[in-house]
């Protein structure tokens, strides 16, 4: 093992990473600020109560599947995956809901209830995305290093296909005349921490992958995925140290030589970032370094919504709320502006809940379960003031879940955590708290997104939500593919794992 290749943060990219590098034959030392694994997709214990920090889907597993047969591994012996149906029940604040499903059939009588006309439409939905995504498969599986790798995989042959100049929304009403039929196949757009009528209609793939591919919940939680990920990398051979943030990346000229942590130095032959991209940037790498990617340019970048957070383990159970359900505000377009662009907080916000314990119950004690609710909310901006909103945000909340089926929420809450963009900002480290990083407009993709291997300084990969691909669990695990074999290549070493991607595209997952 002469080469010695340092990973930054022991998120599902880092991690990745670190199982391929290490499988390669590289001596890899993965540097952690936290006690845990993961970053945001980690779980945490209090009380007898399991949650998950961020993600709760995972879908399209095909993809950490194919990566860890190729280091030799098998994914469902990993890991216990529990495929859910119905996918999550979608209640619609303007009136109706649907329990969504892979199911085609139940899936059209579920529009029907709300649209009969718009039933018929579904499955020219699931065909046209099937044919959109074996288009746009080679640009997920590749690095784009400037303009030029657009041009070589054609991007203007695709523009029919791809439709860059319309809206999610706009794309979906060729499809489906009913506002809230368009929105049970566009709200994946928060995935990504972007609004239906401002996503780009490529977009269309997020919600086709739930209905083609289905969604699983990990036993134990998401961060079992990355638990397991640690573990696998540790068989193979890498170091991870936690608890050891790394607080400079040392340069010679433009090339990143090593880093500098609370307990020492480590000289390395390449770096793979995979903390928050905006923040390392303006954290660890002189700003004399960059060009794009400078302070001022960051600043001017177009970054996702944030998330204000309940966790809650309660007293008894709710078993007949699903396993996921999502509420959608009356006036979704107007609150999609209060997040992206007036950065003001909803009266009526949407928000997604977890009640995991109908599935998995050993995330709480017996005769106890867990609730997890999420309300996608602006970035961190000055028009809002955390410390004063919380509480009232708080009762809001409360009162909102009487909606969706419980209405005596208060008198059940025997432990509660509560996580604004501000605690994202500082505890996880999140530029501005935007939790899923550099937003996906058009000018932030491909070439235009941080690239794989970052062009602005020497011997630094980048790996995670920020960078090409983009954001979700799947693309995230395909970013530390492509970035890893960069890595190999550069060092002159072979690429010993089967480096052919999934035949099937990928998308982005939740938080």
């Amino acid at each position: 093992m002469s080469h010695h290749v340092v990973v930054v943060g022991a998120g599902p990219g880092g991690l990745t990473a670190a199982v391929l590098l290490a499988k390669a034959g590289v001596r890899v030392t993965v540097l952690e600020r936290l006690p845990q694994l993961g970053g945001r997709t980690s779980t945490f214990r209090q009380e007898g109560f399991t949650f998950d920090h961020g993600p709760t889907f995972f879908h399209y597993p095909q993809v950490l599947e194919k990566i860890l047969r190729s280091a030799g591994y098998d994914l469902w012996r990993e890991l216990d995956l529990i495929r859910l149906d119905p996918h999550y029940r979608l209640v619609f604040g303007s009136g109706g809901e649907i329990s969504a499903t892979s199911n085609l059939r139940r899936m059209q009588s579920e529009v029907a209830r709300l649209n009969a006309g718009d039933a018929q439409h579904v499955s020219d939905f699931l065909l046209d995305n099937r044919r959109k995504l074996d288009c746009f498969r080679p640009f997920l599986e590749s690095p784009f290093h400037n303009w030029r790798d657009a041009a070589r995989l054609n991007v203007l042959g695709l523009l029919p296909t791809l439709k860059p100049w319309r809206s999610l929304d706009s794309e979906l009403s060729r499809y489906f005349r009913d506002p809230r039929v368009r929105l049970a196949f566009s709200f994946q757009s928060k995935y990504l921490g972007m609004s239906p009528y401002e996503c780009p209609s490529l977009f269309t793939i997020l919600s086709f992958l739930e209905y083609e591919y289905g969604i699983y919940h990990p036993r134990g939680g998401c961060g079992s995925i990355t638990g397991m990920l640690g573990r696998v990398a540790r068989q193979l051979g890498a170091e991870i140290r936690l608890n050891e943030p790394v607080t400079e990346i040392l340069f010679e000229n433009r090339k990143a030589v090593g880093v500098r942590t609370t307990a020492g130095t480590y000289k390395a032959d390449a770096i793979v970032l995979n903390a928050d991209f905006a923040r390392a940037m303006t954290r660890l790498v002189p700003d004399r370094l960059r060009r794009r990617w400078n302070d001022r340019g960051l600043a001017r970048s177009s970054m996702s919504c944030s998330a204000f957070m309940m966790y809650l383990g309660l007293r008894g159970r709710y078993d007949s709320l699903t396993h996921h359900t999502i509420y959608i505000s009356k006036n979704y377009a107007r609150n999609m502006r209060e997040i992206g662009r007036s950065h003001t907080l909803s009266d009526d916000p949407s928000y997604y809940v977890q009640n995991a314990c109908v599935t998995d119950a050993s995330l709480a004690p017996a005769g106890k379960s867990t609730l997890y609710v999420l309300v996608p909310v602006t970035h961190q901006n000055s028009r809002v003031d955390w410390q004063r909103e919380r509480p009232r945000y708080r009762e809001l909340v409360l009162d909102k879940l009487a909606e969706i089926g419980a209405p005596d929420i208060r008198s059940r809450i025997e432990y509660e955590r509560i996580v604004t963009p501000s605690d994202w900002d500082v505890d996880f480290e999140l530029y501005k708290g935007a939790v899923f990083g550099l937003s996906h407009t058009w000018s932030q993709m491909l070439h235009l997104r941080p690239r794989n291997r970052f062009n602005e300084v020497d011997s630094m990969y980048l790996v995670g939500s920020s960078t090409h691909p983009g954001s979700g669990l799947p693309v995230i695990f395909e970013s530390a593919r492509i970035s890893s074999r960069l890595v190999l290549e550069d060092l002159g070493l072979p690429v010993v794992w089967n480096d052919q991607a999934p035949q099937a595209a990928l998308a982005g997952a939740a938080l």
